[in-house]
């Protein structure tokens, strides 16, 4: 057989068997999802992380026909449980929930990372920004940041303070305040601000900087103290407490936040899937009440709008650490 013959044939035979498996790759994305979608989540169960996912699933098991399957996997700052996601396979099947340390602080704050956000992962959705709260428990000799303040000036070194986890935005924040209230706290890092908020509950610590779903509760019970909180407006919530900027820390104004993520190579219809269906329950009403009485404040973003601000953020936080030289082993 003539040899451009037989070229012929296999460019023939290769443009049809890439159209077979382009065909069944968009039969396989157009049916999906076929089966349970695990959902890492970065921080143990407690927290806002775990809470976000748990309430969004009340919608989204049944319009995605297949139920959503919680995974916790916390520590090193939300890099052990991100770096299973870049690993899995991208099929639409593992799902990241990443919050501000894992997606744009520890590049800046570890030497060196397993995982690369800007290459390893397809961003989806932004989910929510979660203020936090300084809070203390009762016996803590202070009604107001002022007071606390002075505090922890006569006692440099004694007073502990708790937060969610080294290069988490809870350990931010904490170290955030101590530069700009010029105090010296003994740093408690937890895996997670669930754990951070139960130690000062029972005392084993005197402060912690934690986020509102886990510290609101024990606020509203009275069995903690709640001193102000991190964001650049009082809570709806808490109408009471002031911020740290009005508090005398003019200007102090830091947020957690989470998203949603994938791993790379994930078929574009899938993502497209993904984000209509979890904005759409963003969106609703009776689920966004719900995340605003955990503390959380529901944000769907576009694809495009969630990448960029994933990258501003990283700019933003690497300014702010490498002024505090915080450095993460």
């Amino acid at each position: 057989m003539d040899s451009r013959m037989i070229q012929w044939k296999s460019l023939v035979f290769s443009a049809l068997l890439g159209l077979t498996i382009c065909q069944s790759g968009f039969a396989q994305s157009s049916d999906y999802p076929t089966k349970p979608i695990k959902v890492v989540v970065t921080f143990p169960p407690g927290g806002s992380s775990d809470a976000i996912i748990r309430i969004l699933s009340t919608r989204l098991n049944d319009k995605l026909g297949h139920p959503l399957v919680l995974e916790n996997r916390p520590g090193a700052g939300g890099n052990i449980g991100l770096t299973a996601v870049a690993k899995a396979a991208p099929d639409g099947y593992v799902l990241g929930v990443g919050a501000a340390g894992g997606l744009t602080a520890n590049v800046s704050l570890y030497p060196q990372m397993p995982f690369d956000v800007t290459k390893d992962f397809a961003p989806i959705t932004m989910l929510a920004s979660i203020p936090f709260v300084l809070v203390g428990h009762p016996s803590v000799p202070a009604d107001n940041l002022q007071q606390l303040i002075a505090l922890a000036k006569s006692q440099p070194g004694k007073v502990s303070i708790g937060h969610g986890g080294n290069g988490t935005a809870m350990h931010l924040s904490t170290a955030l305040f101590t530069q700009m209230a010029d105090v010296k706290l003994i740093e408690v890092p937890y895996r997670g601000s669930g754990p951070a908020a139960m130690d000062t509950l029972s005392g084993q610590i005197q402060l912690s900087i934690t986020d509102l779903a886990a510290a609101l509760p024990h606020i509203k019970a009275g069995k903690l103290k709640a001193f102000a909180v991190t964001s650049p407006k009082r809570l709806s919530n808490l109408p009471d407490v002031p911020t740290l900027s009005e508090s005398g820390l003019t200007g102090y104004d830091s947020t957690g936040w989470f998203g949603l993520v994938a791993p790379t190579g994930t078929p574009p219809q899938i993502i497209q899937r993904l984000h209509a269906e979890f904005t759409a329950a963003l969106n609703d009403e009776a689920i966004k009440s719900q995340m605003r009485q955990n503390g959380m404040e529901p944000v769907a973003t576009s694809i495009e709008g969630f990448d960029a601000y994933i990258k501003s953020e990283t700019q933003k936080w690497a300014r702010v650490i490498r002024q505090a030289n915080i450095k993460l082993n």
